[in-house]
């Protein structure tokens, strides 16, 4: 893997979702970008709008689920999809933006309302060959 993707995997109520990147950033932002694919296709979403998002948290697991809950929370509260991501980490924190537009049903055609991510099938790794996964279950 030389580029930074995203997967989907199944599982048995919810939905998994899974970053890669050749750095810890790459694979945070990935891991947002299959959030948000969930939803809806993100090449239908316009960056128009950059929101800032910052978390801390001691683990970087739990960094992760914070990040995703995040963008949950910034879906939620300003009625908007994301589908470009930078994201910094430094030890126990993190600064990220987040490019995006307001939902528009017509043309977003979403298909599910992510409510949280979970700490079920949580992972955040770097792997043998160097790059990095960070993963867990989103319950829709």
């Amino acid at each position: 893997m030389n580029t930074p993707s995203w997967q989907h995997y199944s599982h048995p109520a919810d939905m998994g979702i899974r970053g890669l990147g050749r750095t810890k950033n790459e694979a945070f932002a990935q891991a947002a970008l299959a959030l948000t694919a969930i939803i809806t296709d993100p090449a239908k979403i316009s960056p128009t709008e950059q929101i800032d998002i910052c978390c801390e948290a001691q683990e970087q697991e739990t960094l992760f689920v914070d990040w995703l809950n995040a963008i949950i929370y910034e879906m939620a509260t300003r009625q908007m999809l994301f589908n470009s991501f930078t994201v910094k980490i430094k030890v126990n924190s993190l600064t990220a933006k987040a490019l995006g537009e307001k939902i528009d049903v017509k043309k977003h055609q979403p298909a599910v309302e992510v409510k949280a991510a979970t700490y079920m099938d949580l992972k955040v790794q770097q792997t043998e060959d160097g790059k990095w996964v960070a993963q867990c279950i989103v319950d829709v």
